[in-house]
């Protein structure tokens, strides 16, 4: 049993009580150090990624001569709040339940969570674009795959009730990834992470569709969702001498916005009606704004015209969004659609809700009938992810 710093960490909470049956669409885990030793095969071992110690002591990820030294990627859940500004550079400045399956199903039961989908940190990119640019070709497709038979055998097999399995692809093969989709779905993968913007991070375009049509194919021939994590293309361009920190934080919605309308334009929603794309930490707010303007660019200035159904209609139909909270906007959830937004904790990041999601869906949600409150908090995320409910859902 692992032994928290009492100087870093809070006691563990008290069980919450749970009023609202939760399936959060967006949190992380923190690969653990065995990850790539035990997955790769043997021959590419002392190739692939590895956890060493820095000279200062910090535990940091090396790959191909480079330096990952974000081995917590803000895994502060659990923190002092007074020591939350300070990065982990140790597997012992995080909580467990950051890389152990057992003490994040632990975790979960403490904030009441019923299941969760969990983004790659660091080492991958968020979503494997690590890989796709390694420059030894055979480590960066054997490193993809490592990493999805580690959480397909750690983490999904042991609790495939709780845990929403999604996977990376080797994004520089556009036919190798294809068939990593369809071998992930086989085993009960449902989710996909690829780039916000591929573009920004050295791939084709979504308009080079002759790269992106086996991908796209291959996630609707198996009901596979594609989820952008804000972030997984690069941040917010922050002007010399902002304070980069802050503002990129402050912009996450931003990027989103863009992200979306990009993979909307890319006409892959269109042509696909059964194409599903969930947005991860971008919130909700901007979504408004977006139907408004989809509007707009078709009833006033005529920009829009051109496909047989409308773009917000489609926006509404193969689309879904993410949101902690939104105490200011969740007021515009029809605008929306209730069916298309969901709940995220961001478990175990600096915003992120745990332990005390209950208590903040209340504080924030809780005059929304019961009948929304069910859909946006858990039953959205489970007809989306194919994900088990449990017997009662709650609020009744």
């Amino acid at each position: 049993m692992t032994v928290l710093d009492p100087e870093l960490f809070l006691p563990d909470p008290q069980p919450r009580e749970v009023k609202y049956t939760v399936i959060s669409v967006d949190d992380h885990v923190v690969e653990p150090p065995h990850l790539f030793d035990t997955y790769l095969p043997a021959k590419l071992r002392s190739r692939g990624p590895q956890i060493i110690e820095a000279a200062n002591g910090a535990q940091v990820w090396e790959f191909e001569g480079a330096i990952y030294s974000q081995v917590g990627m803000n895994a502060v859940a659990g923190r002092r709040q007074e020591t939350v500004n300070i990065e982990p550079f140790r597997f012992d400045q995080m909580r467990p339940g950051c890389y152990d399956i057992h003490a994040r199903v632990a975790d979960m039961n403490l904030g009441g969570i019923w299941a969760m989908l969990n983004f790659p940190s660091m080492i991958t990119g968020f979503c494997g674009r690590v890989f796709a640019h390694a420059k030894d070709v055979e480590v960066g497709k054997a490193a993809v795959k490592a990493w999805n038979d580690w959480l397909w055998t750690e983490w999904f097999q042991a609790y495939p009730n709780r845990i929403i399995a999604c996977g990376i692809v080797y994004l520089s093969d556009p036919l190798e990834a294809a068939d990593e989709i369809r071998r992930n779905a086989a085993r009960g993968f449902t989710s996909v992470t690829l780039p916000e913007r591929p573009h920004a991070v050295g791939l084709p375009s979504l308009w080079e569709r002759a790269y992106w049509d086996p991908v796209i194919e291959a996630c609707v021939e198996t009901d596979t969702v594609i989820s952008l994590h804000v972030g997984s293309s690069g941040g917010y361009p922050s002007p010399p001498g902002s304070p980069m920190l802050q503002l990129g934080s402050t912009m996450f919605g931003q990027l989103s916005l863009g992200a979306c309308a990009e993979w909307l334009w890319s006409g892959y929603p269109l042509d696909h009606p059964t194409l599903k794309i969930a947005m991860s930490e971008g919130g909700i707010g901007w979504v408004p704004m977006l139907v408004d303007r989809l509007d707009n660019i078709v009833d006033r200035s005529g920009y829009g015209l051109g496909w047989d159904i409308r773009p917000a209609d489609v926006l509404r139909r193969n689309f879904w969004f993410c949101t902690i909270d939104d105490p200011s906007t969740i007021a515009l959830r029809h605008v929306i659609g209730v069916e298309n937004i969901m709940l995220e904790t961001d478990y175990p990041h600096g915003d992120g809700t745990w332990p005390d999601t209950q208590a903040i869906i209340e504080k924030h949600w809780g005059d929304i009938p019961a009948d929304e409150l069910r859909m946006m908090c858990s039953e959205n995320a489970a007809n989306l992810y194919r994900c088990p409910l449990p017997d009662v859902v709650l609020p009744l």
